[in-house]
């Protein structure tokens, strides 16, 4: 059952580190040849909307216990994520060309590379010394970049374009992004208030929910890097 488990874990952070290798491949090629951020969106957009949703099976992942680190701290960062992706960006088009979309989806992307060579190295036994300390040192700058230039400073230039069209007014209707979305109903809920109110709130809460995370890699980094130093001869 173990070796199963550790082949499972090895394929799907395999995929995941291609997925978001070829994602930062497109969003790079876009850029170098039409010399601008414009068309990220377009040219891995749908590939990153796949690649997170399918992270919903790390929520399960902990839940059932294959993995230690739970499912609370996974289901945080995947219900932001897809609330930032389906219910902002692929939702308004408007903001699809915005450069905040294009730091975002980089920071998203070599971190996730990095993060899930790391867990697919980790499955085959101990991974390199230098891909370890990558891991652990990188998310302090990619993080902060993903969060607050990209996907904090997006959502509050989203909010007119959603206020405008009264996206969130009426009932949504049934789709498979509607489904993983789960965020849209807390959007809604929000649009109940005054506008000036539901933009404090949403952009209030947000870095808090984001620090819990950061913190927690943070723990995991000294845990991590503390052990490699031990092993290191006198």
């Amino acid at each position: 059952m173990s070796q199963l488990r550790n082949s499972y874990l090895f394929f799907y952070n395999l995929f995941q580190a291609f997925g978001w290798g070829l994602s930062l491949f497109r969003i790079l090629s876009n850029f170098i040849s039409a010399n601008s951020v414009t068309g990220t969106f377009s040219s891995a957009g749908e590939l990153i909307c796949l690649l997170q949703s399918l992270a919903f099976l790390e929520v399960i992942h902990g839940a059932i216990g294959i993995v230690p680190s739970g499912f609370l701290l996974p289901l945080l960062q995947w219900g932001g994520r897809i609330h930032f992706l389906l219910a902002i960006v692929r939702r308004i088009h408007e903001v699809q060309e915005l450069p905040s979309v294009f730091i975002t989806f980089i920071a998203w992307s070599l971190s996730e590379v990095i993060r899930y060579s790391h867990y697919a190295l980790n499955c085959l036994g101990s991974p390199p010394n230098w891909v370890t300390f990558i891991r652990y040192n990188a998310f302090i700058v990619l993080y902060p970049i993903g969060v607050f230039p990209g996907e904090m400073w997006l959502m509050y230039q989203a909010l007119p374009y959603i206020k405008k069209e009264n996206l969130y007014a009426d009932s949504l209707p049934f789709s498979y992004y509607n489904f993983v979305t789960v965020y849209f109903f807390g959007l809604k809920n929000l649009y109940n208030l005054p506008f000036r109110l539901s933009v404090q709130v949403l952009l209030f809460c947000y870095p808090f929910l984001w620090m819990k995370l950061y913190l927690h890699v943070f723990k995991q980094r000294r845990s991590k890097l503390g052990k490699q130093q031990k092993k290191k001869p006198n």
